[in-house]
């Protein structure tokens, strides 16, 4: 992955937007990755990803309730709070 300091992301910003068409682009401030540009595609790609991951969840979650396979609130967040689930 390519890197461009905050401040030459700035300076550069049209650069940094077409090889970010290609390839992600870590921007650091005082050293420190604080994001990453990426082309819209791969932004899509990511959101489409992270839609697909949440319907999957909620039909799973849809078939334990139709099946009953369930556990009572309660006991489940005594049980988090408990750290069983670390």
């Amino acid at each position: 992955m390519d890197a461009f300091s905050a401040n030459k992301a700035k300076t550069q910003f049209g650069d940094m937007l077409l090889k970010a068409q290609f390839v992600p682009i870590q921007i650091n401030k005082n050293g420190n990755p604080v994001a990453v540009g990426i082309s819209i595609d791969e932004y899509e790609n990511i959101e489409a990803l992270k839609l697909r991951s949440l319907q999957s969840r909620a039909a799973q979650i849809e078939a334990n309730i139709r099946v009953n396979n369930t556990v009572d609130g309660e006991v489940f967040f005594n049980e988090l709070e408990s750290g069983q689930y670390d």
